[in-house]
């Protein structure tokens, strides 16, 4: 598994947990999930993303998104 992945499957995964605190907790977990999508899109336009820093210490070697 290469870091680009790594970062894909770790924002599906909190995504999918924010929505089932919401669903099963509190409404206000919804925020969670809106910091999650804004995180996605401000490292689209300028690839800084705090998770690709930790998987990249983890020793996952570089995708093409993250270097």
């Amino acid at each position: 598994m290469n870091l680009d992945r790594a970062v894909f499957a770790f924002a599906g995964v909190m995504t999918l947990l924010s929505i089932a605190l919401t669903h099963f907790v509190s409404p206000w977990f919804v925020l969670f999930t809106a910091f999650i999508g804004l995180n996605l899109l401000q490292s689209a336009f300028t690839g800084f993303c705090p998770a690709a820093i930790v998987f990249k210490k983890l020793g996952l070697s570089s995708g093409c998104a993250f270097r």
